[in-house]
Parts: structure tokens; C-alpha cells; sequence
């Protein structure tokens, strides 16, 4: 299969290249210099040029407060490039799979959200993420939507590469205890991708790392596997001054007869800190 990974430079869609590639498809990685995808045209002329089977689409704002801030910027990524992306692809007849998020959801609920549960975002990332959502299966039927939850990977900016960086300099921290969440490893999700969007298996999938946690619990975890001598102090997110709001409780779950499933979350953070290790 011929794949085509828009955002190919960002910490997801550098895994999610290499997971291709080690499954033998034929891989051509997009690059925000290569395929803006907030420029509709260069999309087109690239994915027409390329005509790929299949295009990964991960490229994204994820600067959660930097969308407050600038929700027009953030929309122009993931909402109207995602548009872009999924029109392109349905011109040259190509499936197209779309990486959403937990985010979603309002954080309201006490259970793992499904598929079918009716999202209600909080803040302007949530509410551009769904608009890319929308803007994806408006484009064509041969769609994929993927959410998942609280990435972490060697490529990119993270939370337990901060909580280790903090740890470096302070003897303690401060950490939310009161939202949950499934930390998903990128290595793990792009393997996933991978194989969903050679199946015909269309639609809303949730595919995250396995169990659930909190931020407090991730960072407490993360120093225990890297044995690292510093203190965990917890707070409410009320206690917090972050300009965007963010679900409580985003835990994410799937009413599939089939799905796709990764390791457990603890699983994915001691690959990634093996990653790590052998980076250094």
C-alpha cells in the first residue's frame, strides 16, 4: 500500500512513518514544509501528485491553551486542514484516517466514553478537533476517525518529558490529580493506525493506551520506572490557573465487536522511557 502521513515532522507522525514502513508500504512523509494543510491547494497538488492509497492525516495543533488564545489558528489546522487533507484524498480516491482526541468529550461521565457518546468540547482545541472530525466524514465515506488520549513519544514536546526535566532541577512537583486520562505511548498508536487504515473497518474508533490514570498517577509512575528521587505534591485543577478548561474525567473506551486495543498505559511509558534511554 501506498501511505501518505501529513504532519510527518511531529512527534505522532514520525512513529507512525516508521510503523509503515516496517510493515512494508510504501511511505511518503509529509512535512508541514512539504503539504501545509492549511493551504487546501498545495494539499491538492501534493496528494494528486503522490496518489497514495491511503492518507494518515497528523498533522495538529495540539497547544491546548494556545487555542484559547488563538482559536483561528488552531481551527485552520484541525478543523479546515483536515478538510483539506480528506478532500484531497477523496479525489484521488484515497481512504483517509484522522487523529482526534479525548478532548472531545466534557469529562462529565464516570465510564469510559464510547464511539457513539455525543461529544461536548470544553475549550477551542476540543471544539477544532471535532470540527476536523466533521469536516473528515463530510468529505468522504472511506474515513477514519481515530481519538485517543494524552500522547507521549520521543519525538516531540510531552508531559513526562517535562515532569523528567522538571525533576532534574526541583526536588519537587505539582501534578493535577483530579483528571483522568489514558496516557497512550505514539509508538504504540502509530502501529495501530497502521494497520486500521488497511482494513475496511470505517468510522469512529477509541484507541488508547490501556487503563486509565491520572496526571498525578502518570508522573508519580514515570519517576518510579526511572527511579528518580522526586517528591509528587498533588493538586485540583481548580487550584490551577490554565486558560483552557479540560475534561475531568476523558477516559475513553470502545463499544466495537473488535477493537483495536494497545498495551496497558504503564506498558507504553516503560517503552518510551526505553526509547528514551537509547536516545541519550
Amino acid at each position: 500500500m501506498k501511505l501518505a502521513v501529513t504532519g510527518a515532522g511531529g512527534m505522532l507522525g514520525q512513529d507512525v512513518v516508521r510503523a509503515a514502513r516496517a510493515e512494508n508500504h510504501e511511505v511518503v512523509a509529509l512535512t508541514r514544509a512539504d503539504a501545509d494543510v492549511t493551504d487546501a491547494a498545495a494539499v491538492r497538488e501534493r496528494i494528486t501528485a503522490e496518489h497514495p492509497d491511503a492518507v494518515i492525516n497528523c498533522a495538529a495543533w495540539t497547544d491546548v491553551d494556545g487555542a484559547e488564545s488563538d482559536p483561528e489558528g488552531a481551527a485552520a489546522v484541525n478543523a479546515a486542514g483536515a478538510g483539506n487533507v480528506a478532500a484531497a484524498a477523496a479525489e484521488v480516491g484515497a481512504r483517509v484516517l484522522f487523529v482526534s482526541t479525548d478532548y472531545v468529550f466534557d469529562g462529565s461521565g464516570s465510564e469510559p466514553w464510547t464511539e457513539s457518546d455525543a461529544p461536548a468540547p470544553l475549550g477551542a482545541y476540543g471544539r477544532t478537533k471535532l470540527g476536523g472530525e466533521e469536516a473528515t466524514r463530510a468529505a468522504t465515506d472511506r474515513h477514519f476517525v481515530v481519538r485517543s488520549s494524552w500522547l507521549f513519544g520521543a519525538g516531540g514536546r510531552n508531559f513526562v518529558a517535562t515532569m523528567l526535566s522538571l525533576a532534574e532541577e526541583h526536588d519537587e512537583v505539582i501534578v493535577v490529580r483530579d483528571q483522568i486520562g489514558c496516557p497512550t505511548y505514539t509508538g504504540h498508536l502509530a502501529r495501530a493506525l497502521v494497520r486500521l487504515v488497511a482494513s475496511e473497518a470505517f468510522g469512529i474508533h477509541h484507541i488508547a493506551g490501556g487503563g486509565w490514570c491520572s496526571w498525578y498517577d502518570l508522573a508519580r509512575e514515570a519517576f518510579a520506572q526511572e527511579g528518580v528521587a522526586c517528591r509528587v505534591m498533588s493538586c485540583t485543577t481548580a487550584e490551577t490557573a490554565r486558560p483552557a478548561p479540560r475534561p475531568l474525567w476523558s477516559a475513553l473506551g470502545s463499544e466495537r465487536p473488535d477493537p483495536l486495543t494497545l498495551p496497558a498505559w504503564q506498558d507504553g511509558l516503560a517503552a518510551y522511557l526505553a526509547e528514551r534511554r537509547v536516545a541519550a
